[in-house]
C-alpha cells in the first residue's frame, strides 16, 4: 500500500511540476522622445555632447547619430 501511495505522489508531483508558469515582467516604459540614451553612457541624448560615442563632439561631427561615419 505504501509503495502505491508513493508512486501516485511522485507521478502527481511530476505532472504538476510541468504546469508551473513564471509570470513575465512588463517591459520597461519607453523614455520620452529626445531623452533616450543611444550610446548607453548614462547621459540622455538631449544633453549628451557626443550622442553616438565616437569621440567627436556633436557640433563637429558630420553625422552625430552614426558612430561609424565621422
Amino acid at each position: 500500500m505504501m509503495m502505491k501511495t508513493l508512486a501516485v505522489l511522485l507521478a502527481a508531483s511530476a505532472a504538476l511540476a510541468g504546469c508551473v508558469v513564471a509570470p513575465y515582467d512588463r517591459p520597461a516604459p519607453r523614455p520620452n522622445y529626445g531623452y533616450g540614451d543611444r550610446d548607453r553612457d548614462g547621459v540622455p541624448n538631449r544633453y549628451d555632447r557626443d550622442r553616438d560615442g565616437d569621440g567627436v563632439p556633436n557640433r563637429y561631427d558630420r553625422n552625430p547619430n552614426n558612430r561609424y561615419y565621422r
